[in-house]
């Protein structure tokens, strides 16, 4: 039995970009061969690589971020330490922004200024060699680091053990581009082999479906989602061969159908949320924000959801409870409008001046390609993911 408008959701944050299952439907294969590649590092401590590649939407990075947690487990199991690192080289531009995010995994409060790349990477040392554990380190989107600061650090981590010690590193690089290992330099890219290439294709019809009901079961009350939705959003999936839409359609006709106080979801609720996903990669653009200025579009967006347009004093001011609520140190009124100006750069908002030529001119916010209402359950979501723990 359906239940009410208010109650349809049972957990929105099953539906955010960030939300890893515990179970990667239609990936067992890819999962399958990532396990055999790595087990010489489980066996005899051997280090291994591995190179994922497929299009955007196709399960890369749930099944490395889901690999690398369980890999941790089975290899203390067997007596073995082995830490992991996942960082995607698009949120973490160039070297230094990247070791840095390595190095918090063992020291969160690591300084972000005042040590050279070299002296990460005696730092990064010295921590495993303490811990006397392996790094398990994946490079999502490692095609932006490349671009940026060329195929150096990939080279260092695939000669860590040459330079002495007891540490050892491992590499899963990840990429939408099948040609991605060929800006590496012949050293690395030998490290590589092709047996080492995992292949993600583009999810079936089929496929699609079983995803759409898995997420539907994950997020919704029972009863709310009909098969009906289902199908229509599958077809609505099935040209791209991309799990993102599934997600996305179901979030958006589910808060479509909760405006309107509906009992379930119909499928007039998926095309009006289409017309929200549609011609947009707003979504995309948000999963690559930083922390920092995911709380400053959060702010922003939590006082849009009241009023079509917020000044910069309201915004900061909401900022501020954002960063209470988080646990997050505020950062300064230069800082923050930076970050507003980074954001409507982005395309995520648009902030215009108001009263030019006037005494107390200031500046005016709008959210402009995602609903208000949509924008703060996304980032919710992906911030609480964030902080939840692993199972």
């Amino acid at each position: 039995m359906a239940v009410s408008g208010a109650a349809l959701f049972r957990d929105k944050a099953k539906l955010s970009f960030d939300y890893v299952p515990d179970r990667l439907l239609h990936r067992d294969r890819q999962i399958h061969r990532l396990q055999s590649l790595f087990r010489p590092l489980l066996d005899a401590g051997s280090p291994s690589t591995a190179f994922l590649h497929g299009s955007v939407g196709t399960g890369k990075t749930h099944v490395a971020r889901r690999f690398a947690a369980e890999f941790g487990k089975a290899a203390a199991e067997a007596g073995k330490a082995v830490e992991s690192a996942v960082v995607n080289c698009r949120q973490r531009m160039g070297d230094d922004a990247i070791l840095l995010a390595i190095l918090r995994k063992f020291d969160e409060r690591f300084p972000d200024r005042g040590f050279s790349i070299p002296e990460k990477l005696a730092t990064l040392r010295g921590q495993l060699e303490r811990r006397r554990a392996h790094l398990l380190l994946v490079l999502d989107e490692i095609d932006a680091l490349l671009k940026k600061s060329g195929p150096q650090l990939v080279y260092t981590f695939t000669r860590w053990a040459e330079e002495g010690g007891r540490s050892t590193v491992s590499l899963v690089l990840i990429s939408s581009k099948a040609d991605a290992l060929e800006k590496l330099d012949p050293a690395s890219r030998s490290t590589f082999r092709r047996g080492n290439a995992i292949e993600f294709p583009k999810y079936g019809r089929a496929e699609l479906l079983d995803i759409a009901r898995f997420r539907a079961d994950l997020a919704f009350h029972p009863g709310t989602v009909p098969e009906e939705v289902l199908d229509l959003i599958a077809d609505l999936a099935e040209e791209e061969g991309d799990a993102r839409p599934v997600i996305e359609l179901l979030l958006y006709a589910g808060l479509q159908a909760e405006d309107e106080g509906a009992r379930e979801l119909t499928p007039e609720h998926v095309r009006i949320g289409r017309g929200e996903v549609r011609g947009t990669d707003a979504a995309e653009r948000i999963r690559g924000l930083d922390l920092t200025r995911k709380l400053v579009l959060l702010a922003i967006a939590r006082k849009a959801r009241k009023q079509l347009s917020v000044t910069t004093g309201e915004a900061e001011n909401a900022y501020a409870v954002v960063c209470e609520e988080f646990g997050e140190k505020k950062r300064g009124h230069t800082q923050f409008w930076k970050y507003v100006r980074e954001l409507d750069a982005l395309g995520l908002i648009d902030a215009k001046l108001s009263g030019e030529g006037l005494v107390g001119k200031t500046t005016i916010i709008s959210v402009t390609e995602i609903p208000a209402k949509a924008l703060v359950t996304q980032i919710e979501g992906s911030l609480r993911s964030r902080a939840a723990p692993t199972k």
